[in-house]
């Protein structure tokens, strides 16, 4: 009986011991719960303690609820970590009471703070109820953006060096301390005071181009800027353009200085070429008479187009290089082409490129004494050419036809034509210095009609520039040109090829034969046309031969 009696009471003491504990934790459990379920009104009153269990073995709570008392409490942490905001709102000047209202940044609604959990035998706080009409500051503010806090401004180092500060490398000057915004301000405005002004003479009235009571002349309104040295409180002078007065001397170089530099530096550079300086000049001073006369109109053209003052002035200057100093020509006979009146000038044509024509032309017009113009007859290939036939036309150039040579040779021109044509100057290089058929004798009808007195004339020197050694006559035909030149330098060198050669001319103007005793009417007779062209054609033929007799060398 002992035995049992003492068993009983060790199992009824366990029993009590475990009730003890079960009840104390369901009694933590469930002030937590309802700490976090509590509503957000603050005079909801508070919820009763659980009642103690009863040391009696049948009072003992069940195992589930001290299971649901730890599931709830872990629920309220999780609802407590979920609904604490990102950034802690601003804590106001006292300290926070427990269970405060805070925003939940994710669902934007005020949520309550669970109270601290009591110590071991205290009691749950409870938060006091707020009194009717109270505002925020008895509770927790509402979190907001705050702007970010204005660092203090550190005055640039110019500012700095301007007022004399030293600055070290945590941006305290030498006085103290970083300055902020208004001590920066302060520092610019002493030094913009301590900054020092430059004095500026005041100017005088004639310096601001007013002229002297009594002065003449248009004044130059620029003021002259002080010299280095320049005695100081001495106002300026003014320069006076055209004017009498004594600062004339001053006058800055106007267009005329500017003119006469370029004539000196111009006289310069082609004394070395060998022109004379008063050649130059001459030059210059016909080049600007031509620009002033393009300008305001004063030239001529005839019905033929014939312009006489770009033909001195351009076109003959541009030739006149090549017939000076490249082919050396020399004239022979120039006394026997009229002085005044009509005459006709028949010539061998040969060079593969018609620059004999131009070389006649040169020479006629500086070895004559009167200056003439030879007017050419060219072939409708001339005229159909691109800038060509413009340039051939306002040197003095025209169609040759008998009509526009009789028109010529009636007026009293000098007219110059090639018989030969583009037989002529199209032959190989093996048949140099012998004409070819003259046609028809065109040219003789014309002179016996207008009664003027033809000229023969032999070139020697012009079959050398370009020795034509092939003809490409298919290239030829499908640029619709009469030939298509091979030469020793085209087009094995290109552009280069189409330099003529260096050689020596001569160009010999034989003695006239007069038409004027033969009367109008010879025109019409052919037999004495043909016979009057073969004689002018073996006339040229013999001088040429006689020429190269005399010549020393092709290109000496």
């Amino acid at each position: 009986m002992a035995a049992g009696s003492g068993a009983t009471a060790r199992s009824a003491s366990t029993t009590r011991t475990s009730a003890t504990k079960a009840a104390t934790r369901g009694k933590g459990a469930t002030t937590k719960a309802a700490a976090t379920k509590a509503p957000a009104s603050a005079s909801t009153p508070p919820a009763a303690p659980p009642a103690t269990p009863s040391a009696t073995p049948s009072a003992a709570p069940p195992r589930r609820d001290a299971f649901a008392a730890g599931a709830r409490r872990a629920s309220g942490e999780r609802a407590r970590r979920t609904r604490t905001p990102l950034l802690p709102a601003a804590a106001p000047a006292g300290p926070v009471a427990a269970g405060a209202d805070v925003l939940d940044r994710s669902t934007q609604q005020e949520v309550e703070l669970p109270a601290s959990p009591p110590s071991d035998g205290a009691e749950p706080t409870t938060p006091a109820p707020a009194a009717a009409g109270t505002d925020a500051p008895s509770r927790a503010r509402k979190h907001r953006p705050q702007p970010a806090p204005e660092l203090p401004a550190r005055p640039s180092p110019g500012v700095l060096a301007r007022s004399g500060s030293r600055v070290d490398s945590r941006g305290r000057t030498g006085d103290g301390p970083a300055r902020t915004g208004s001590a920066r301000v302060a520092s610019r405005a002493a030094a913009r005071a301590r900054r020092p002004l430059r004095a500026v003479p005041d100017l005088a009235p004639d310096a601001l181009g007013v002229p002297a009571p009594g002065a003449t002349g248009t004044p130059d309104r620029r003021p002259t800027r002080p010299r280095p040295g320049a005695t100081a409180g001495v106002a300026p002078t003014t320069r006076t353009v055209g004017g009498d007065s004594a600062g004339a001397a001053g006058i800055r170089p106007g267009l005329e200085d500017l003119l006469q530099a370029g004539v000196a530096a111009l006289r310069t550079v082609v004394a070395a070429t060998g022109v004379t300086p008063e050649e130059v000049e001459q030059q210059v001073a016909a080049t600007l008479a031509f620009l002033r006369r393009r300008l305001s109109g004063e030239f001529t053209v005839d019905e033929f187009g014939f312009d006489g003052d770009f033909t001195d002035h351009v076109y003959l200057p541009l030739l006149r290089p090549l017939y000076q100093r490249w082919f050396r020509v020399e004239v022979r006979g120039i006394e026997n082409l009229p002085t005044e009146g009509g005459g006709l000038v028949v010539a061998n044509h040969s060079g593969t490129l018609p620059m004999d024509a131009l070389m006649t032309q040169v020479a006629v017009h500086d070895e004559h004494p009167t200056h003439r113009h030879l007017r050419m007859l060219g072939a409708d290939l001339v005229f159909s050419t691109p800038v060509v036939g413009q340039l051939a036309r306002k040197s003095g150039s025209t169609l040759a036809t008998n009509p526009d040579a009789e028109r010529l040779l009636r007026e009293g021109e000098l007219v110059g034509v090639w018989p030969e044509g583009f037989k002529g100057i199209g032959k190989p290089f093996s048949e140099r210095y012998k004409l070819q058929r003259f046609g028809r004798g065109g040219f003789v009808s014309a002179a016996v009609s207008a009664g003027v007195p033809i000229i023969p004339c032999s070139i020697v020197g012009a079959e050398e520039i370009y020795p034509l050694l092939g003809n490409l006559k298919t290239l030829a035909r499908l640029f619709g040109s009469p030939y298509a030149p091979v030469t020793p330098t085209w087009p094995l060198l290109g552009p280069l090829g189409m330099v003529p050669l260096p050689s020596k001319w001569i160009i010999e103007f034989g003695v006239p034969v007069e038409t004027a005793d033969l009367g109008p009417g010879a025109a019409e007779d052919p037999m004495l046309v043909f016979d009057l062209t073969d004689q002018i054609r073996e006339t040229i033929q013999q001088t040429l031969y006689s020429l190269l007799m005399q010549r020393r060398s092709v290109f000496f």
